[in-house]
């Protein structure tokens, strides 16, 4: 099943998501090798400049086997332990379009 991962980064995130992007991207990655990502990524604040980005949180959508797997994945992202999320909402998905 589907399920979409909706990420709320804290003030100023920048910095601590810098510093903990590749591990963030290699579980990504796993997932997507594993041909369980669909899509991956920021939510760009409103504004951001390419010379001054900032974000607001991020978007995945993923294939997990249960709520409580998906959950346990969110709960381990290194944005978590670095303090880029402060709140991370899990839902089922139902893709219905393309």
């Amino acid at each position: 099943m589907l399920f979409t991962f909706i990420c709320v980064d804290v003030e100023d995130s920048l910095a601590a998501r810098k510093a903990s992007r590749p591990d963030h991207l290699a579980r990504l990655k796993v997932l997507n090798e594993a041909g369980r990502l669909i899509l991956a990524g920021p939510h760009p604040s409103s504004h951001s400049t390419a010379e001054n980005p900032q974000y607001t949180g991020s978007l995945i959508v993923a294939e997990f086997s249960s709520l409580e797997a998906a959950e346990d994945w969110a709960a381990q992202d290194p944005y978590i332990e670095a303090g880029v999320y402060r709140e991370v909402i899990v839902k089922p998905f139902i893709k219905a379009l393309p």
